[in-house]
């Protein structure tokens, strides 16, 4: 037996995001707040941008600083506007060494039934799904190749992206665009001292864009039928971003599907 695992001699990092800055886009919702809390407690420095409830980032903030003795620091804005993002992008270069990892919670539900989307939904859909967060994106990795630094990006997708689900065409289209431009972005600016590119699919979570719905009943079936244990949880993707965004991860290119197992068994339903 080789001398290394004798003594168990691994190297599991501790707190291996102290000082690190990341940049959450969307921190200040369901999904996001969960990370926010994750990150901040292991000594990342925080970016929480949003996009107009000042009120509930500054309680996120509030909390944060009561509850892990962590500062974390709020930009307001859509990221659909290219002056939000460079104002996302400038504040976490301004701190620490810089920015190391860029989450991208933000997105649209597109929830306008597709017989009745016109021009305008499916543009305002792919702006908000696809659009803003690559080029956020590109903005982020940018800032780690100039550093010739790694760096590590997880974006938002959808399990409606990896799977097929009817009357999801508004959403799930550009949600799966997003997926493939990942896939790429990866492969272009990944090797040594690179850019680790991964996406995260949110199945049903009692947070975000699904909360409403689970509260009215909705998924109610799921449960029922046994395709999936339980709904979601925020905690559930935080500890998933929390794995992607570990520094000398060997992990890119990828798409994890957070959601239980149901779009295994979507079938059956």
């Amino acid at each position: 037996m080789s001398d290394l695992y004798q003594p168990l001699a691994f190297n599991f990092n501790e707190r291996s995001l102290a000082g690190r800055v990341v940049l959450i886009a969307g921190g200040s919702g369901g999904l996001g707040s969960a990370t926010v809390a994750l990150l901040a407690r292991d000594g990342a420095t925080v970016v929480v941008g949003y996009r107009h409830d000042k009120e509930k980032a500054e309680a996120l903030k509030q909390a944060v600083a009561a509850r892990f003795k962590a500062s974390i620091h709020l930009v307001e804005g859509d990221i659909s506007d290219p002056q939000v993002r460079t104002r996302y992008i400038e504040t976490a270069e301004s701190l620490g060494d810089g920015l190391y990892a860029l989450v991208c919670f933000t997105g649209d539900p597109a929830r306008v039934k597709f017989d009745d989307v016109t021009d305008a939904d499916l543009q305002t859909s792919m702006q908000k799904n696809y659009i803003a967060p690559v080029l956020l994106a590109r903005e982020a990795a940018r800032c780690c190749q100039a550093r010739q630094q790694e760096g590590a990006i997880v974006l938002f997708s959808t399990m409606q992206a990896v799977a097929v689900f009817e009357s999801s065409i508004n959403y799930a289209a550009p949600k799966t665009a997003l997926i493939q431009a990942a896939k790429i972005m990866a492969k272009q600016w990944g090797g040594a001292s690179g850019v680790r590119v991964n996406v995260i699919a949110p199945g049903v979570n009692r947070a975000g864009m699904a909360l409403q719905s689970i509260e009215a009943g909705k998924y109610d079936s799921f449960i029922e039928q046994n395709l999936i244990p339980r709904f979601g949880r925020p905690e559930d993707i935080a500890r998933v971003v929390r794995l992607l965004v570990e520094p000398d991860n060997y992990i890119t290119g990828q798409v994890i599907t957070v959601d239980g197992g149901l779009t295994l068994r979507r079938d059956k339903n």
